[in-house]
């Protein structure tokens, strides 16, 4: 009886940790996060600074954020100025 009793008991275990597995992240997810918290710089964070960045490598992650703003403005630019000239046709 305490066989069939744990072997049930087992199955739900099982079958209630695989269905929360499925609701995890996807790995396009996961790579979308840790694409955008490396453009933050957070790959510069070392276990002597964390949670701050490492002040060896602070003026590489204001370099590194200024061209991320800079790219960031440029795309915007250009597709407002898209817009734009679809208005006056």
């Amino acid at each position: 009886m305490k066989k069939i009793v744990f072997a049930a008991l087992s199955m739900v275990v099982l079958a209630a940790s695989s269905s929360a597995f499925a609701e995890g992240k996807t790995r396009a997810q996961v790579y979308h996060e840790l694409i955008e918290a490396q453009q933050n710089g957070l790959d510069f964070i070392t276990d002597s600074s964390y949670p701050d960045v490492n002040p060896v490598f602070a003026q590489q992650v204001e370099h590194q954020k200024e061209a991320l703003a800079a790219k960031a403005a440029a795309a915007s630019h250009v597709a407002s100025g898209s817009v734009a000239v679809d208005g006056v046709n």
